[in-house]
C-alpha cells in the first residue's frame, strides 16, 4: 500500500528540513513524497534539493494559498492514501506509517493523535473513536495526523480554496455528515504540531468562527436551526444538573456539620 505525503511550505525552511527529516527517515519502504513549495525567497528550495533523492515530487512556483497549494498536491498524488505534513510538522517517530499501515490503514478515513506544543508546555490532542455532527459543529480531527484516502476526494471535493483556515475541517464535515465516509480512530500518536501556523494563532479565532459559521449556512441551513435550540437546551439542562448536584451536596454538608455538632 502506497502512501503519499504532501508537505505545503512557504519561506519555512527551518521548519521544512525538520519535516523532511521526519519523512525520509521513516521505516516503511512504500512513501510517496510530495513538497509543494509556494516560491519561497529563504533558502528553501535548497533545503529540498539535498534530499530530492527522497522526494518524488517537487515544485516550487507562486499559489493562491494554503489550500490551493494542497489542491496540486492531490491532483498528482499517486498513493492510495494522503498524509499533509506541512513544514514544521513532524512525525513522532521513524516506525508510525510503518505502524499504522500494518495495523489499522483501512477504509475512508484513518486518524490518530496529535502531539501540540508551544514556547512552554506540550500536550496531547487526544481524538474520540466515535464522530459525531455535535464534535464538528465546534471541533474537528487533526489534519497532520490523519490519513484519507485519495479516492475520496473525488467523491467530497477537494479543499476549498476559496476559504482561508476552515478548509479541511469543511472537507471532514462533508465527509462524514453528507457522504457518511467510514473512519477509524488510530489511538496513537501520528505527528507533531507547533503553535505558529495562521490556524493556530489566537487572532485567527475570529477568522475561524466566520468561516464556520459560513459552511454551516450553505450547507447545513436545513436543520442548522433546530440543531443549534438542541444545543442550548442541552446546555441549559447540564446547568441544571450541575446547579441540583451542587444543592444536593451543600444539604448534605449542612446535615453532616448539624449532626456533628449533637
Amino acid at each position: 500500500m502506497k502512501v503519499s505525503i504532501i508537505t505545503i511550505n512557504f519561506n519555512n525552511a527551518a521548519g521544512l528540513e525538520k519535516t523532511i527529516a521526519s519523512v525520509v527517515n521513516q521505516t516503511y519502504p512504500n512513501i510517496e513524497y510530495l513538497v509543494i513549495d509556494g516560491g519561497s525567497e529563504d533558502g528553501s528550495e535548497l533545503i529540498a534539493e539535498r534530499y530530492i533523492d527522497n522526494i518524488a515530487y517537487f515544485i516550487t512556483e507562486k499559489d493562491n494559498g494554503i489550500y490551493h497549494a494542497m489542491n496540486k498536491g492531490i491532483a498528482v498524488a499517486t498513493g492510495d492514501y494522503v498524509l499533509f505534513l506541512n513544514s514544521g510538522d513532524c512525525l513522532i517517530e521513524s516506525e508510525v506509517i510503518e505502524k499504522v499501515v500494518k495495523e489499522s490503514l483501512i477504509g475512508d478515513i484513518v486518524y490518530g493523535d496529535l502531539l501540540l506544543f508551544d514556547d512552554v508546555k506540550e500536550w496531547v490532542w487526544k481524538s474520540p473513536d466515535t464522530l459525531t455532527f455535535e464534535h464538528f459543529y465546534n471541533n474537528t480531527i487533526p489534519h497532520p495526523s490523519t490519513f484519507i484516502n485519495r479516492q475520496l476526494f473525488e467523491k467530497v471535493g477537494y479543499y476549498d480554496e476559496k476559504l482561508q483556515v476552515v478548509s479541511d475541517w469543511k472537507f471532514f464535515l462533508l465527509a462524514f455528515a453528507r457522504f457518511n465516509c467510514s473512519y477509524k480512530h488510530v489511538p496513537m500518536t501520528i505527528s507533531t504540531y507547533g503553535f505558529d501556523g495562521i490556524s493556530s494563532k489566537e487572532e485567527s479565532l475570529p477568522l475561524i468562527k466566520e468561516e464556520r459559521s459560513k459552511v454551516l449556512q450553505e450547507e447545513f441551513s436545513f436543520f442548522l436551526k433546530d440543531y443549534e435550540k438542541l444545543v442550548y437546551l442541552t446546555d441549559e439542562m447540564k446547568k441544571i444538573k450541575r446547579y441540583l448536584l451542587a444543592k444536593t451536596f451543600i444539604k448534605r454538608l449542612f446535615k453532616r456539620n448539624n449532626l456533628n455538632q449533637l
